[in-house]
C-alpha cells in the first residue's frame, strides 16, 4: 500500500521546485538521463500505450541545429542549458502493443486507419510522459525549464523528418542558477480547479 511522501519530497517535485531560466555550468551526464528515462517509462499511459519520445540534446551542434526554430525569447535559455530535451510523441506507437499490452494483442488494430484517435492517445499520452520526465529530473536532483514557444513543423522537418515522430514541447535541463528565478507566480485556487460531487 502506498504511504504518503515526506514533505521534502514534495517540496523537490512540486511545492518548492521552479521553472528554471539559467543554467549553472554543470554537466548532466548520459547516465543521469537514463536514469531519468528508467524512472519515466514505468509512469502510467492508457492501454501502456507509452508513445513518449525524448531526444536529449547536449552538444553545441545539435543545439545550433534547434536554435533557428526557437523563439527569440528562448534562444538563449536553449543554447546556455547542460540539455534541452524535445519531448515527442510516436503516430505509430501503436505497433508496439502486441508487446505492452500482451493481453489483449487485438488492441492494435483498435487504431489503424483512425488518425484522430491514434492523434488523440500519442498526443495526450505523449504529454503525460514528458510531465513524468519532469518530475523524474526533479527526483533525481536536477532541475527544469518547459517551454513552448518554438516552430512545432520546423522542429519535426529538422529532427524527425522521414519518421513518425512528432514534437510536443521543449524542456531544458541541468543545475538551475537561482538568479534567474522569477517570482512566484499566482496559481488558481481548490475551487477554480475542481469540484467534488
Amino acid at each position: 500500500m502506498a504511504e504518503r511522501i515526506p514533505q521534502n519530497v514534495l517540496d523537490q517535485l512540486f511545492l518548492l521546485a521552479r521553472t528554471q531560466n539559467k543554467w549553472l555550468p554543470k554537466d548532466v551526464s548520459d547516465a543521469q538521463l537514463r536514469e531519468i528515462i528508467e524512472i519515466t517509462r514505468m509512469g502510467p499511459t492508457s492501454a501502456n500505450t507509452q508513445p513518449g519520445r525524448f531526444v536529449f540534446l547536449k552538444t553545441q551542434e545539435s543545439k545550433e541545429r534547434l536554435k533557428p526554430h526557437v523563439s527569440e525569447g528562448n534562444r538563449d535559455k536553449v543554447m546556455s542549458a547542460p540539455v534541452c530535451v524535445i519531448v515527442a510523441h510516436d503516430m505509430k506507437f501503436y505497433e508496439n502493443l502486441p508487446h505492452t499490452f500482451p493481453h489483449r494483442p487485438q488492441a492494435k488494430e483498435g487504431f489503424i486507419g483512425k488518425d484522430a484517435h491514434i492523434l488523440a492517445t500519442a498526443f495526450r499520452n505523449g504529454t503525460l510522459q514528458g510531465a513524468y520526465m519532469m518530475l523524474a529530473a526533479r527526483a533525481v536532483g536536477l532541475d527544469v525549464g518547459a517551454m513552448s514557444g518554438f516552430d512545432n513543423a520546423g522542429v519535426d522537418k529538422e529532427f524527425f523528418e522521414g519518421t513518425d515522430l512528432r514534437s510536443n514541447f521543449l524542456c531544458n535541463i541541468g543545475y538551475g542558477d537561482p538568479t534567474g528565478v522569477m517570482g512566484r507566480l499566482p496559481r488558481l485556487s481548490f475551487d477554480d480547479y475542481a469540484t467534488i460531487v
